[in-house]
């Protein structure tokens, strides 16, 4: 197995900083450290400086997407960028239409979509007290309205839901349209009411999560959050005016 060396979101990586501060590992080649990089983006490695110029170089960043976190057969918390064999994994990258800070994406021209799942957003919108017009951002910037959109670690259906997190708002079928738009706004009303009505503050949590929110009394500075919550109150902002 390969020790890993990978890049990937803040959001994930906050919690593999606290897991790793926490968790002897054993390492073939060094201790793991933390580097931040100029756009937000964090990197674990336990490789040189030397020798991360000539991965970079040697490898295309499509190599560098995914990061597996198990146990091995000592019971110690591991992370690889080779998928482990015959031993349960989790696959830690978290993406969403929105969340690239790299997008090239025009938030203020792209098309909007007005007439997806019309029905499902007004009602819901209405039975919880959300703006119809942030719940259509909201699924614009997690899945572009991609009723079986999966990300790499999980998250499901137009409102990338997260299986414990759809477990608990009562969603037993994240691909189901209206199970998962009726979870999704669920969740951005207790969001909502947590954060005071805070649009921000709850979009960043949508995002990074409630938790993350809290600890750092604000948007977490997370370059991904940071861009997702811009371009949610962008779309918020434009669906508001067209609806």
């Amino acid at each position: 197995m390969k020790i890993w060396k990978a890049t990937v979101s803040t959001a994930v990586l906050t919690i593999i900083g606290v897991i790793v501060s926490l968790t002897p590992i054993n390492l073939v080649a060094g201790e793991i450290r933390k580097i931040v990089h100029p756009d937000g983006r964090v990197e674990y490695t336990n490789l040189s400086d030397k020798q991360r110029k000539v991965n970079y170089t040697n490898k295309s960043s499509s190599s560098l997407k995914k990061v597996y976190k198990y146990r091995n057969d000592d019971g110690v918390l591991s992370f690889s960028d080779q998928r482990p064999l015959n031993i349960g994994f989790e696959v830690l990258r978290f993406d969403c239409f929105a969340c690239g800070v790299a997008s090239t994406v025009n938030w203020h021209t792209t098309p909007l979509n007005l007439n997806a799942h019309s029905y499902q957003v007004k009602e819901m919108s209405k039975k919880y007290g959300v703006d119809e017009a942030l719940v259509r951002a909201v699924i614009h910037a997690e899945s572009a309205f991609r009723v079986n959109a999966v990300s790499r670690v999980g998250a499901q259906g137009l409102m990338q839901l997260m299986p414990a997190t759809a477990k608990d708002l009562g969603v037993t079928n994240s691909m189901d349209a209206n199970q998962n738009i009726e979870g999704g706004t669920k969740y951005l009303a207790q969001l909502l009411q947590n954060f005071s009505g805070d649009l921000t503050l709850s979009t960043a949590a949508y995002n990074a999560g409630p938790g993350a929110v809290t600890r750092y009394n604000g948007v977490p500075p997370y370059a991904e959050t940071k861009a997702y919550v811009e371009r949610v109150a962008i779309l918020k902002e434009r669906y508001a005016k067209a609806l």
